[in-house]
């Protein structure tokens, strides 16, 4: 009756994961674990606890992206139902039972989502990080938790494999599913997320994610964060911050470039003008940052830094993903006649 489909690149936390789920399997028929090795080097035996050796298979990914591991795990399903788990989650001990009650739904409902918790200090404020992954448990139809009909990903092809992180990709499918005509609905079992361990400048590498945001306004258009239900970003103050600076630093320049003549004046006034837009949007997102948080010095100076960081490597990769999906094609699926719900 259910696929579960896991991809993963061999964390530690893919122990906990299937512990969780060997304590629920007891004998169960109609149930398969597709583990979907990922990772592109190789490396030791997944660690499967006996009690899911023999519903559970590993399939090798091609290590290009979650998009890519989940359409290999669920083309290689034998179920109608196909659960997408991801590796750093803990199952509710009743969560099986759950996720079979959650499935009891009308014909037209393509997917049932579970309910995503993220635990945060309970002593002190939450870290910018810890801040990013409660988000999680607001998203809609993330892949944490997401159980699709096999029909409704055949559908529409699976994932889109364009998308090489762990980043919007689930929006993007959930959306296609949904203009296809199968509703989406939320279910009641429950998985714990917890906080990954990272350094203090994780939010630099996070914004990769901007070069799939510009590949999904390709796609769809302006209006692709409505489409697709993302919450606003702040990629335009981004862009004014990005360019004061650049004004700034290209006006000092000239200003230097002119040094004792009458035209280094207007460079002046112009480098101080733009120099005082850029230091007040960098404060502004700093602020915007460090005021929810445990305002430690570690965590002060990182949001200090990285956001002033931050802007322009959002737009960098903005641009890198608008230049490589300068020649993709419009997504051009109908909606259907019963439209989205």
């Amino acid at each position: 009756m259910i696929s579960i489909v896991v991809p993963t690149l061999g964390r530690d936390s893919l122990g906990d994961l299937l512990a969780a789920l060997a304590a629920q399997v007891d004998g169960r028929e109609g149930l398969e674990i597709l583990l979907v090795d990922d990772r592109s080097t190789g490396g030791g035996e997944l660690p499967v606890p006996g009690a899911l050796t023999a519903c559970t298979k590993v399939l090798r990914g091609r290590g290009v992206g979650p998009a890519a591991a989940r359409n290999l795990g669920w083309r290689a399903a034998r179920f109608s139902w196909v659960a997408f788990l991801d590796d750093d989650v803990v199952t509710a001990s009743d969560w099986l039972d759950r996720l079979v009650a959650d499935l009891a739904v009308p014909d037209r409902v393509g997917g049932v989502q579970g309910v995503v918790r993220v635990p945060l200090p309970a002593d002190r404020r939450p870290t910018d990080w810890e801040r990013a992954t409660a988000g999680l448990a607001e998203g809609e139809w993330i892949t944490a938790d997401m159980t699709y009909r096999r029909a409704a990903l055949a559908a529409v092809g699976g994932f889109d494999e364009r998308f090489p992180r762990a980043y919007r990709e689930d929006a993007e499918l959930a959306h296609r599913i949904r203009l296809t005509g199968w509703r989406l609905v939320h279910g009641n079992r429950t998985v714990t997320h917890p906080v990954r361990a990272e350094g203090p400048w994780v939010s630099l590498r996070s914004q990769r994610g901007n070069a799939d945001d510009a590949l999904l306004r390709r796609l769809y258009g302006s209006g692709w964060r409505e489409e697709l239900g993302v919450p606003a970003g702040r990629r335009h103050r981004h862009a004014a911050t990005t360019a004061a600076g650049a004004v700034a630093v290209a006006a000092l320049a000239a200003r230097l470039a002119a040094s004792g003549s009458r035209a280094a004046r207007p460079f002046a006034g112009a480098a101080a003008l733009a120099g005082a837009v850029w230091l007040a949007g960098t404060a502004r997102f700093a602020y915007e940052r460090i005021a929810p948080g445990p305002r430690t010095r570690a965590e002060v100076t990182a949001m200090a830094v990285t956001s002033a960081t931050i802007p322009p490597l959002a737009v960098t990769y903005w641009l890198r993903g608008w230049w490589h999906g300068r020649h993709e094609a419009p997504c051009q699926l109908v909606r259907h006649r019963d439209g989205v719900r």
